[in-house]
């Protein structure tokens, strides 16, 4: 109608085709086109001639069929980005993720998310690797075959968002934590900072909520203090933001990878977490740092193998034996001197079970989990 307006006035010679065309909001030349169209069909040839054509760059049939039908067998829950990475790495998926996305809320495959409120402002990245590394668990199903959960334990850089360490454990404690910190040190060396939480683990609290004591260690204090790595604590959720959404980003991947490699048991998920899962993790997720270069410093000595680990004081027996969590460890005889009856040692329990004792800085033996010597007489400083 409004068409139709324009044209009479222009065709009683009050509007120029420059003036018609400004009115209606095109170009001359598209005037003159509408104009020859409507001599010809009337009203009819106003209509846009692309209505009721599919689009030569629509997705085919075949292909919109596929998507749903791998995403209902073998990808249900999948988010919308992770299916997409599946479906372009293993099944040579040529368009776009955005049509991805869309096709599956369209399908209602995957529920739309409401958007998220303000967030507060980021804390800036530390610029080098090496600065402050972020260590947390987090309990989950994450072998979704098992119907008990586990605790993942994750040691990550705070500049670059790489996972350095990640394995699963039945129960988060002081051993996971220095299991993480092991593989970390001696894949790279000594760190400056690590933040954690406050379990108490890695703090004591006098009271609950409150803030902790900086005084009264515990063993992984204890071994951070010798190591000179500082120890932060994080008050809230909000300041452990990093680790959070790192955790979030793998509750969600984690088990559907796991699923998907047919994972069915604590020891083979680890070895696929350190060797499938962590090298594809992190080249998708991790960013590059500040800086170059690395705040990474090595322990020339390696006294981190002798400090990351449990340490507890014994008296030893009469006998030579020094009694540690029902264990009877027999000490050998040693040329520091006859007997150690009623001296003050040092029992050190590793992650992985095994133990020592220690006399000032000399180990005087290492044995087995279940208390058996490894070592017979062999004395050497720590």
């Amino acid at each position: 109608m409004r068409f139709e307006a324009v044209l009479g006035r222009w065709r009683g010679q009050e509007l120029s085709q420059v003036e018609a065309a400004e009115i209606l909001g095109v170009t001359e030349r598209t005037f003159r086109r509408w104009y020859q169209r409507y001599e010809e069909d009337g009203l009819d040839g106003l209509w846009d001639r692309r209505l009721g054509k599919p689009s030569p760059k629509r997705v085919p049939e075949g292909w919109a069929d596929r998507v749903e039908q791998l995403y209902r067998e073998r990808y249900a829950g999948f988010n919308a980005q992770h299916f997409y990475e599946h479906l372009v790495k293993d099944h040579g998926f040529p368009f776009s993720y955005s049509w991805a996305k869309s096709f599956l809320h369209r399908r209602q495959l995957v529920p739309l998310k409401l958007k998220k409120g303000a967030h507060r402002k980021r804390r800036p990245r530390r610029p080098l690797v090496g600065m402050m590394l972020h260590q947390d668990g987090s309990s989950h199903r994450w072998i979704p075959g098992l119907e008990e959960t586990s605790d993942l334990i994750v040691t990550m850089d705070d500049a670059n968002n790489r996972i350095y360490s990640a394995f699963l454990v039945e129960e988060e404690g002081t051993m996971s934590s220095f299991q993480g910190l092991r593989e970390v040190v001696d894949a790279h060396g000594l760190f400056c900072t690590l933040y954690s939480d406050r379990g108490g683990h890695y703090f004591e609290t006098p009271q609950a909520g409150g803030k902790v004591d900086k005084h009264k260690l515990t063993q992984v204090g204890r071994a951070l203090a010798q190591l000179g790595i500082e120890h932060i604590a994080a008050y809230s959720p909000e300041a452990r933001g990093r680790s959070e959404r790192m955790f979030g980003t793998l509750q969600d991947r984690l088990p559907k990878e796991l699923k998907l490699a047919g994972i069915t048991s604590l020891a083979a998920a680890n070895r696929f977490i350190a060797e499938v899962y962590l090298p594809a993790h992190n080249a998708r997720f991790a960013v590059t740092p500040e800086a170059s270069g690395s705040a990474f410093v090595p322990d020339r000595a390696d006294a981190w193998r002798d400090i990351l680990c449990v340490q507890e004081e014994r008296t030893v027996g009469n006998d030579n034996t020094v009694r540690y969590h029902r264990l009877v460890l027999q000490l050998p005889p040693s040329p520091l001197r006859p007997h150690f009856v009623r001296a003050k040692v040092r029992v050190h329990h590793y992650p992985d079970g095994t133990l020592a004792v220690f006399h000032g800085p000399r180990c005087l033996a290492r044995y087995a989990a279940d208390g058996q010597l490894l070592d017979h007489g062999q004395v050497r400083a720590a």
